[in-house]
């Protein structure tokens, strides 16, 4: 994974493990080549987190903060694991349960930037190959569904990734764990929901689920190959 000794300028603000945004320092940003690239006050972490919270509060509907705070997760990580350390009680709700519920039965009309892994059953006799297309080489806790049942909400397809991506974001914030060292998985394996088939801007593989024989054989194939790849992974 790069760092900030190898970021520098705009790649370095493009990446939310190392983006501070306008908390980086005077002497950060002639070092890095952040000069020109934000505006001249130096903000302070707790003058983000102001900033950041007001802002979410000034959305009409839950939904509508759980949209904002995945686009801050994707520009400025460490500003958004404070916010939830910091605002738990209020955040949790937003990212977690129950607004998690409402996001996975969204998830293609709110989908804005790629996040997670994504098997399907074309990836057979091949798990193994495209894991390596994961960024990540130490990871350590993978949370995976394959979307059929939703907290109580049915088969909701690859709409379930929302659930993976929520998890390891609280397991983050609450355990400690370093954000490169998770992986959220969805086993796109179909889905029996007719009204998401029908949907034309359902993101999922568009196939009534794959069962039986051929659906152990995939995630046994799938528990191999990541065991193979990350030898201490913890899989839930």
């Amino acid at each position: 994974m790069s760092n900030t000794k190898e970021l520098t300028g705009v790649a370095l603000l493009n990446n939310a493990a190392y983006n501070k945004s306008t908390a980086f320092t005077e002497e950060e940003r002639d070092r890095l080549k952040l000069r020109g690239l934000l505006p001249a006050a130096v903000g302070s972490m707790k003058t983000q987190l102001s900033r950041v919270m007001a802002n979410m509060r000034r959305k009409d509907s839950d939904i509508e903060k759980y949209i904002f705070l995945s686009a801050l997760q994707d520009r400025n990580e460490r500003l958004f694991y404070r916010l939830i350390i910091e605002n738990f009680h209020e955040i949790m709700p937003l990212i977690y349960t129950p607004t998690v519920g409402q996001a996975c039965k969204e998830f293609a009309n709110i989908f804005r930037s790629e996040k997670g892994f994504y098997v399907t059953a074309k990836d057979r006799g091949r798990i193994r190959e495209i894991l390596d297309n994961w960024p990540h080489d130490d990871v350590r806790i993978i949370v995976v569904t394959d979307g059929e049942r939703i907290l109580g909400l049915g088969d909701l397809g690859a709409n379930g990734m929302g659930i993976p991506i929520g998890k390891l974001s609280l397991y983050c914030a609450c355990a400690g764990i370093s954000p490169e060292q998770t992986m959220p998985v969805m086993l796109d394996v179909g889905t029996d929901n007719e009204e998401l088939l029908k949907d034309p801007i359902y993101l999922g593989t568009r196939q009534n689920r794959l069962r039986g024989d051929e659906y152990y054989q995939l995630v046994d194939e799938f528990v191999a190959a990541v065991t193979d790849r990350y030898p201490n992974v913890l899989i839930q």
